[in-house]
Order: structure tokens, then sequence, then C-alpha cells
């Protein structure tokens, strides 16, 4: 197997989090988003999404979502279980997943692509260049507020996002958390259980 991935961004920041917490060495090869690496030939080539992390398996398939690759090395590699144990925790974590990258993590997205000059015509990942729409970053950042109160009153009655051990679903809130910093945005000082959650999962993933 080899990783194509690109440290900083926050999509590979979670796999990484996932690959360190289970111990797992990749052949590791890295993609300079910052000089649109993941937009060449040869990159394309591997994942024509033109995104990273994408796995590619000694089969030659290319797994370019951090989900489905996560999703893969778990069955691989069982121990330390991070998507869950049993049906109805595997569900939760999962379920969690999905919305935080369909909420926070795309609002917050939003916000960068949509203001930043870096992202002039690339408002969106992958090969389909389009414009910025100033009202889409704004809207962004009103999902962001919106959201952050309801995951902190999740919290108010539960140790970990998704049953009673820390799980991906914790790995992607973290990194939905860091992510925010990019666009100017933090936990709100009256999210104190966010808060004490995420000294809680920074102790898990150190």
């Amino acid at each position: 197997m080899k990783l194509y991935t690109y440290d900083p961004a926050p999509n590979p920041q979670r796999l990484a989090a996932f690959l360190k917490y289970k111990g797992i060495a990749l052949d590791t090869v890295q993609v300079d988003l910052m000089n649109a690496e993941q937009l060449t030939p040869e990159h394309l080539k591997i994942n024509p999404g033109g995104t990273v992390p994408a796995l590619v398996l000694d089969d030659g398939t290319c797994l370019g979502a951090v989900i489905g690759i996560v999703t893969y090395l778990e069955a691989l590699h069982p121990e330390k279980p991070l998507l869950g144990s049993t049906p109805l925790e595997k569900a939760q974590v999962i379920s969690w997943c999905h919305n935080l990258f369909s909420g926070l993590m795309m609002a917050t997205a939003s916000v960068l692509r949509n203001s930043s000059k870096g992202f002039v015509n690339r408002a969106l990942p992958g090969p389909l260049d389009l414009p910025q729409i100033p009202e889409l970053a704004e809207r962004g950042k009103v999902q962001i507020d919106y959201l952050l109160p309801g995951i902190d009153r999740h919290l108010a009655d539960n140790t970990w996002l998704a049953g009673d051990n820390f799980s991906f679903a914790d790995i992607d809130l973290h990194t939905c958390i860091g992510f925010l910093g990019w666009v100017k945005k933090s936990v709100p000082e009256d999210c104190q259980h966010l808060q004490a959650w995420y000294e809680r999962a920074s102790n898990q993933l150190a």
C-alpha cells in the first residue's frame, strides 16, 4: 500500500491521527497542495478526484475518501477499535462522522474557500475550477456558530461523541476544532463541555 497525502491539510490530519492512534505505518508520499501537485496529470492518474489523502492498495485500487480508508484499515487492524465494537456503536460513530463532515467541516471549508485569496476560482476541491461565492463564506460562519453549541449540549452528558469509548468521531471533531483556526473561529467560552472534551481528546491523541 502507498499513501498519498499532505500533512498540514485537515482531511490528511484526520487520517494521520487514526494511523498514529492505531500504530499503523504506511509508505507515504507527500503531495504539495500549496503548489497544486494534486492537480497534476501524475496525481490525477492515481486519484482522478484530485484530492488527498489517497490510499493505493497493492492491487492498484485507490481509496480516495478518508472514511473509506479508515474503514478498510480498521478491518485489517481491529485492535484499539475506532469505528465501534457493537452494531450500535458502529452506527453512532459513522453517523457522527457523516454529520461532522457535512456540517462543521464543510461549513469551515466554505468560509475558507469562498473568502481566501489562495482559493480564487478554487471554491471546491478537485479538478473542477469554480468561482468563489462570498455569500457562502458568510453562511458558513452562521453554520459554525449554530453547530458548536449543539455539540456542546451533547457533550454535557457524554464523555465521548459516539457511545462510551473514544472513537474516530472524536478524531474528526478534534480535527474540525483545529480547522476552525484557519478561518479565525474558535470554540466559544460558554461551550465549556466542548472545551473539556477537547482537552480529553487531545490527551488521547498525544
